[in-house]
């Protein structure tokens, strides 16, 4: 056979022939690969979204559900399998049933199969729609995860770091999960709501949720609000003992004060005793401010003017001025 000439040394046209064969088997071998693949796929898919409705007899049924079973009473009230349509023959007793075509007397109708954790993985990243809408990330359920884009193991992995007592307190907290890629935040970072913690309505376990609150400070944030008969700004927080600045600071935009269930301080119409009860009046005050208003005509009740008096040095009139205060 004629031999062929490559970089000065000859090449059998058997060795060449070989070599072309080499190249189309590897080619055939990964095509076959790929066909192998796309036809299981295929076949899973088939399985999890039958488009045949297999009627079994009652004594199949039976035999499989006992007497009285689920699939008798499937076969009675009509189950989601009665949706159900297809071209393809069941095998042993099973019978197929077109569109259109009335069921044989004395069946039953078989539920299919629950859908493969495989094709499940697979659809949730190949066909699922990427949705944006408004979601706080320690109560958004799994499935709204995967509306949003995660898939289905990584919205478990959210649900399990929150089960495991984990919280998202500011957005970035979110940013900064294993399976929330940076891409994705960007997208969703407009979107997440987290609710602000009200003071005047939360227990000492959800002041616990806060940064470096713990059971001693989620206590007295309890006992201190109700001793001012409500919270009237953020910074009051800071009159207990030892809730210093820094402290404050890490929580202050965690926080927000609503009116709850508490009424404006009653400063121009509650009694000696009521007055001496609030943190910012002590006995002398209390007397003081009774005479002062009974003294007074009704436009000149201000914490101003109880400051001028002298009742009052400035910063704790300051601290009285910014309560919410019912009218005279």
């Amino acid at each position: 056979m004629e031999n062929f000439k490559k970089d000065g040394r000859k090449l059998s046209a058997s060795f060449v022939t070989g070599a072309v064969a080499l190249v189309f088997l590897i080619i055939g071998y990964q095509s076959a690969l790929f066909i192998h693949k796309a036809s299981v796929a295929r076949i899973i898919a088939d399985r999890d979204n039958p488009d045949t409705v297999f009627i079994v007899s009652n004594a199949l049924a039976e035999m499989e559900d006992g007497p009285g079973g689920e699939s008798g009473a499937a076969g009675t009230n009509g189950s989601e399998g009665g949706n159900l349509s297809g071209n393809r023959v069941g095998k042993g007793r099973r019978t197929e049933v077109r569109k259109g075509q009335a069921p044989v007397n004395d069946t039953v109708r078989k539920d299919a199969m629950r859908s493969d954790e495989a094709v499940q993985a697979y659809r949730s990243v190949k066909y699922r729609k990427k949705e944006s809408f408004r979601f706080d990330p320690n109560t958004v359920s799994i499935d709204d995860l995967m509306r949003l884009g995660f898939s289905l193991k990584q919205a478990q992995s959210i649900d399990n770091y929150r089960k495991k007592g984990g919280r998202f307190r500011r957005k970035e907290d979110f940013a900064k999960s294993y399976v929330v890629d940076d891409s994705v935040y960007r997208r969703l970072e407009p979107y997440i709501s987290i609710p602000l913690l009200d003071i005047n309505e939360a227990d000492s376990a959800a002041f616990e949720t806060l940064p470096g609150i713990g059971k001693y400070f989620a206590a007295r944030m309890v006992s201190y609000r109700e001793e001012l008969g409500g919270y009237s700004y953020k910074e009051q927080l800071m009159d207990i003992p030892h809730f210093d600045g820094e402290k404050f600071a890490g929580l202050e935009d965690l926080i927000e004060v609503g009116e709850g269930h508490y009424e404006p301080f009653r400063l121009w119409s509650a009694t000696e005793k009521e007055l001496e009860a609030h943190p910012y009046i002590d006995r002398y005050a209390a007397h003081s401010i009774v005479l002062f208003r009974e003294n007074s005509p009704k436009e000149e009740l201000t914490v101003e003017n109880l400051v001028k008096a002298g009742i009052f040095g400035e910063e704790r009139g300051n601290m009285l001025a910014r309560c919410r205060i019912a009218e005279p």
